[in-house]
């Protein structure tokens, strides 16, 4: 996963790189398939706030958090990008057909032909 970090009227050390990083790995022990990562972290008087997107295949998950601390806001950024991955995630297996419902569709789709058997072939009208 690549990720920008980058500050909005806010110099970014070490220590908040450090502990953005920390608080993405969760990410991406849940979701490996994550391609980049976008963090966003502004001051505006006494508000601190985290801003993130989060691109993976098909999507852009995208939260904002704002905080009196920016700590707590990274937290929280982390936090609501966490639960829509995992809500990504539980969508993407929701599309793989469950066995029960492809042996359902199989059972009507086989009495569909029988009752197709019985139809008479269709006769030629036009006229000669």
């Amino acid at each position: 996963m690549n990720l920008q970090l980058t500050g909005h009227h806010i110099e970014i050390t070490p220590a908040i790189r450090d502990y953005v990083v920390a608080k993405l790995d969760r990410i991406s022990r849940h979701f490996e398939r994550v391609i980049e990562a976008t963090v966003v972290l502004s001051v505006d008087k006494l508000q601190h706030g985290a801003e993130g997107t989060l691109h993976v295949r098909g999507k852009d998950l995208h939260a904002q958090c704002i905080d009196a601390d920016l700590y707590a806001a990274i937290d929280a950024l982390a936090d609501k990008l966490d639960r829509q991955v995992v809500k990504y995630k539980e969508q993407l297996k929701d599309h793989r057909t469950d066995p029960d419902v492809a042996r359902a569709a199989m059972e009507t789709s086989s009495e569909g032909a029988s009752q197709a058997d019985n139809v008479p072939p269709l006769q030629d009208t036009a006229r000669k």
